[in-house]
């Protein structure tokens, strides 16, 4: 006798959590050919209320660890999605060659990023020459919540969204990839057994243009990275939104996700803080 398969139930990850959607729906995810693939969590407004609550709750912890743990913990990331090297090319379907290309590369940029950790501030921050007796020192510090439309890309395209953001202090809200959701949440599962403090990442499966302008208008997110947001109306209509609190916006633009990312993405999620010492005291 032939046995039924055990279906995979892909569900929200909100403050270290696997939740259902609140609302109970859910969405079909299919392959390139159309067939089926799976049901995805369709979350809603509320959902991605509390994913904010989660971060937000997250965010003193992870801000105040030394940037050498938050680098260990991208680096136990990386170990812990090499071990899962197979079944992330499985679902990533898009052959079998360059979908484990795509993992491998994937580890490597979350091994790439873990050492920037210690780095950034030193690269960052500078002394400043001040015409008086004072030390003038600047200094990067991360900038809060960050509420992150994920590229289409669905493993290497999102970690190199996400990584540049927490590995600079900050947490995040992340909503993955509508037509390539199931990548992200098994790198939820990753995240949620590599000492990642819960809240500090949160993965909401649904529709774009549902989630984003909530999160665009949401007064306690702080920065919104709308790479993954291909609607330029819905682009607008998220930096009209993101207006009303000032957030730091990164529009979206063309990536090449293979190649070296340089700074620019942790550059652009932190703030400078400048600090003026009389000298002698």
């Amino acid at each position: 006798m032939s046995r039924l398969a055990v279906r995979k139930t892909y569900k929200l990850f909100i403050g270290g959590a696997f939740p259902r959607s609140e609302s109970g729906r859910s969405f079909v995810v299919t392959d390139a050919k159309g067939g089926f693939v799976a049901n995805a969590a369709r979350a809603s407004r509320k959902d991605a209320r509390d994913a904010v609550v989660a971060a937000r709750k997250a965010f003193p912890g992870w801000s105040g660890a030394t940037a050498y743990n938050r680098g260990q913990i991208l680096y136990r990331v990386a170990e812990m999605l090499e071990g899962r090297r197979a079944q992330f090319a499985e679902e990533l379907g898009t052959g079998k060659k360059a979908a484990l290309e795509a993992v491998d590369a994937t580890v490597d940029r979350l091994v790439w990023y873990a050492g920037w950790s210690d780095k950034i501030t030193a690269v960052l921050g500078t002394a400043n020459p001040v015409a008086g007796p004072y030390f003038n020192l600047s200094s990067p510090e991360p900038t809060g919540v960050v509420a992150i439309a994920a590229p289409d890309d669905p493993l290497l395209g999102l970690v190199s969204v996400v990584a540049p953001a927490v590995v600079t202090g900050n947490t995040c809200v992340v909503i993955a990839s509508q037509r390539s959701p199931l990548a992200a949440i098994t790198l939820a599962e990753v995240l949620a057994t590599s000492d990642l403090p819960g809240g500090v990442v949160n993965v909401l499966t649904g529709h774009q243009r549902e989630l984003a302008p909530s999160l665009a208008g949401h007064m306690d997110v702080n920065a919104l990275d709308l790479t993954g947001v291909a609607d330029a109306e819905l682009a607008v209509e998220c930096e009209q939104a993101a207006a009303a609190n000032l957030k730091r916006v990164l529009r979206p633009a063309p990536e090449d996700w293979s190649a070296d990312p340089g700074t620019r993405r942790m550059a652009a999620l932190l703030e400078t803080k400048t600090v003026w010492h009389p000298l002698g005291v």
